[in-house]
């Protein structure tokens, strides 16, 4: 259902829906602008089966949908697509899980119907963003070489409080990048979802797997940043990775069963943290 915005409080913000046929809104520097596509095409996968050196991804891969926030003055783009997702995933290499239908997989009578565990067929990714610097010049983009933004370590927390004021909502979009039943067996979804306001920018980078009686994973990156009008723009990056298996959820006493788990937001403060950092980035507009 899509957000039906005031043009009052657009207008009081400072804001602008972009009219270039993407979907989003110009505001303090900033263009922010989502995009949803169609699942990737048979030739389309063949190609990024080759670009990745894998024969395996997720079921549904939503190859052309993106979210883009740049600051136009520095040039600084922070985006969010499936390919760099997958790249993270082919890089990290996981080892399988296991689950309890494995062994009836592995040793089916027809080879063609046999299914090999030997890569992290969860497609779970340290995908945290991709990133760039892009600057105009003579009418055109020019792509810096620059790998990776300055992001700097620090005891800085987002101000959860600050987000659940009651600020009207300028933008919201949620971006599914790609998503695998695990043969009924579970669920692995990568989304991004965005929220803007008349204050600040807020996005939540999500993947969330649950092998059925197994195990429960979660990796979640959080940014804000904060609108100022004098100084550089501050982003803040929470990631959060937190994991845990149906028997220790079951030992505590909650619900052992796959249901009551559909919805990660519901228990992710039930998930033990493996690790997780907080860092900023100081946007330079000089």
């Amino acid at each position: 259902m899509a957000l039906e915005v005031d043009e009052n409080d657009l207008k009081a913000a400072g804001a602008e829906l972009l009219n270039d046929d993407r979907h989003g809104l110009r505001i303090h520097g900033w263009e922010i602008a989502s995009h949803k596509g169609t699942i990737l095409k048979s030739s389309t996968l063949q190609e990024w089966e080759q670009n990745l050196q894998t024969s395996h991804l997720p079921e549904m891969v939503f190859g052309d949908s993106s979210l883009v926030l740049k600051h136009i003055k520095s040039g600084t783009k922070i985006h969010f697509n499936a390919f760099d997702a997958l790249t993270g995933w082919k890089q990290e290499a996981l080892p399988p899980v296991e689950v309890p239908a494995a062994a009836q997989w592995k040793f089916r009578s027809k080879p063609s119907e046999q299914v090999i565990l030997d890569y992290d067929y969860t497609f779970t990714t340290p995908y945290r963003g991709s990133e760039t610097i892009e600057l105009e010049k003579n009418g055109s983009s020019e792509i810096s070489e620059t790998s990776s933004l300055c992001w700097e370590d620090c005891k800085e927390q987002i101000d959860v409080v600050a987000l659940a004021s009651k600020e009207p909502i300028l933008f919201y979009d949620e971006v599914v990048l790609y998503e695998d039943e695990l043969a009924d067996n579970g669920v692995s979804l990568l989304t991004v979802k965005v929220r803007v306001m008349p204050s600040c920018w807020f996005l939540l980078l999500r993947f969330w797997l649950r092998v059925d009686g197994v195990l429960m994973r979660l990796r979640d990156t959080r940014m804000h940043c904060v609108f100022s009008d004098s100084g550089n723009p501050i982003i803040l990056r929470e990631s959060c990775w937190r994991e845990t298996t149906f028997q220790s959820i079951s030992a505590k006493g909650y619900p052992s069963d796959s249901a009551a788990y559909s919805d990660p937001s519901s228990i992710s403060q039930r998930l033990p943290i493996i690790s997780q950092k907080t860092q900023k980035l100081k946007i330079c507009e000089c």
